[in-house]
């Protein structure tokens, strides 16, 4: 990614010649204490939303010879919740480094998500015990990084 404190098409050295307001002001909203505050929390609500998933899904692995334990659910399903979380946790890193389009797709999979895990926990014999209340960890660790991707001073950091 590029100089995020001058405007396109401008060399970085040229930064030093501008008034602050002639600056980004995503460039510039990013380094305010509430922006860091914000992207460290979601740092760690989707890091933790992939070390538990990863977590899960080699739990799954090891108990894969006990029927009671996993079904083809859990396989399914642990590999896709690892996949999105790998996304959730790239999209996270991209937009606390200035990324408009990864803090919108951050937004969408958070959201996304969090009615997809409602919805599995809701049906009735689809995921082990186990595994139903991992994924209602998942939902609550989505489900704050939802609030803060959605909460008003990023969406006005991000805002064009």
């Amino acid at each position: 990614m590029g100089d995020l404190t001058a405007p396109a098409g401008w060399p970085a050295a040229s930064i030093a010649c501008m008034k602050a307001s002639d600056r980004d002001p995503l460039a510039t909203g990013l380094d305010h204490p509430r922006a860091l505050r914000a992207f460290r929390n979601l740092k760690l609500l989707a890091g933790g939303y992939l070390g538990l998933s990863v977590i899960t899904l080699v739990t799954i692995a090891l108990l894969r010879d006990d029927g009671a334990a996993v079904n083809d659910a859990a396989w399914v399903r642990g590999t896709i919740v690892v996949l999105s979380a790998l996304l959730t946790f790239a999209f996270t890193l991209r937009a606390a480094r200035g990324s408009r389009k990864a803090y919108l797709r951050l937004r969408i999979i958070s959201a996304v998500m969090v009615v997809a895990i409602a919805v599995i926990i809701a049906l009735p014999g689809l995921l082990p015990l186990w595994m139903r209340i991992e994924q209602g960890v998942c939902g609550l660790l989505l489900a704050g990084v939802a609030v803060i991707v959605n909460g008003g001073h990023l969406r006005s950091l991000f805002a064009k």
